[in-house]
């Protein structure tokens, strides 16, 4: 299921990192200190991959979107992002 950005904003720090995923490998994970990070977990070559698309709020959940497609695109293109 797809975050809204409402459970974005609500998101609270917890004792431990936890995730929220999103959809097609992203999500984005709250740190104990209150941070927020858009990552994309993928595979190249064989091998896990994780990517940074930004923080929250500077980056939104529509923007952060716009990053995982152009990351996607480039690994259809056989290039690691």
């Amino acid at each position: 299921m797809a975050l809204t950005d409402t459970a974005v904003r609500s998101s609270k720090p917890k004792d431990k990192p936890y995730k929220l995923s999103d959809e097609r490998g992203m999500f984005l994970q709250i740190t104990p200190q209150g941070g927020k990070r858009w990552r994309l977990k993928y595979r190249f070559g064989g091998k896990e991959q994780l990517l940074s698309l930004g923080t929250y709020p500077e980056v939104s959940l529509a923007k952060a979107r716009e990053r995982r497609d152009d990351a996607r695109r480039l690994l259809a293109d056989g290039v690691n992002p």
